[in-house]
């Protein structure tokens, strides 16, 4: 019987391999042999890639959920509960230059099974969702429209600048650039 840690191994494995290579480069094969136990194994748990690939987007962002409700909770100002938001994107970076798991995956989203594609569309959901709260905190009349499209174009703004400080493999790149959005009004 394999155990539920074992489950969770697979899933931490699978996790750091779509992190930092993508979605495309899960192999059941290469997790088996990090975890240490046989392909089947893996199987074991998840059917098929598109079974693993949903479970490792809807555990992000379940852990997402959980952030951002914390988050809200503890808040005291926009700019210092953006800058700890912010910082979430930015350690993904600081280990190992990896990409927020979602956002990898959206860029691989015509090769994604419909299960995975549901929830990496999810996390952007909830991301979209939560800036929007968070927006319509320091706005006592917001144009619902126009908080939406705010949210989006920050959530867009802040998975841009991962990927481009990734394929520099520059951390300042990425806060150079949250400086930046930051100063034109784009970030609170």
């Amino acid at each position: 019987m394999i155990s539920t840690d074992t489950k969770h191994r697979i899933l931490a494995v699978g996790r750091r391999m779509v992190q930092t290579r993508g979605y495309n480069a899960l192999s059941f094969r290469e997790i088996a042999k990090e975890v240490g136990i046989k392909s089947a194994g893996v199987h074991h748990h998840f059917a098929t890639k598109g079974d693993l690939g949903a479970a490792l987007a809807r555990q992000y962002t379940d852990e997402a959920v959980d952030f951002l409700a914390a988050l809200l909770d503890s808040h005291e100002d926009e700019r210092s509960t953006f800058a700890r938001y912010t910082a979430v994107f930015r350690s993904a970076l600081a280990e190992d230059n990896r990409m927020c798991l979602c956002g990898i995956m959206a860029a691989e989203h015509h090769d994604l099974p419909d299960p995975v594609r549901a929830e990496v569309d999810r996390f952007t959901q909830v991301n979209v969702d939560w800036l929007a709260t968070l927006l319509r905190l320091k706005n006592a009349r917001p144009d619902e429209r126009t908080i939406r499209n705010h949210a989006l174009a920050i959530f867009a703004a802040i998975e841009g600048a991962q990927l481009v400080a990734r394929g520099r493999a520059d951390l300042s790149v990425f806060d150079d650039t949250v400086q930046a959005y930051r100063a034109t009004g784009l970030f609170p």
